[in-house]
């Protein structure tokens, strides 16, 4: 006998944040918990794909089974790679 859990997705954009609680089935998968969240009913420009959502802080594939009260996180791509960024900072500062 399938019942329900509650979980809450969230999207963070840079001067706001998006959480909306719902209720799925105790065998939901990510993307499920994505579909009926109808988040990208709100922002169209989300993709959901495999390493660009977690749970809590960790990448997720969206074929991973959900548990009550799980946070999943959409991420949003990097404007700047890091790695690049430090780089430049170097050679700035020995300029």
């Amino acid at each position: 006998m399938s019942s329900n859990i509650e979980v809450e997705v969230v999207y963070a954009l840079p001067r706001s944040q998006v959480v909306k609680k719902i209720l799925v089935s105790d065998n939901a998968t990510v993307g499920e918990a994505l579909q009926r969240s109808l988040i990208q009913e709100q922002f169209p420009e989300i993709v959901f794909e495999d390493g660009k959502v977690g749970i809590f802080g960790k990448a997720v594939k969206l074929t991973q089974v959900v548990k009550a009260f799980d946070r999943i996180e959409i991420y949003r791509p990097l404007i700047n790679d890091p790695k690049e960024l430090r780089r430049r900072r170097a050679a700035e500062a020995k300029v």
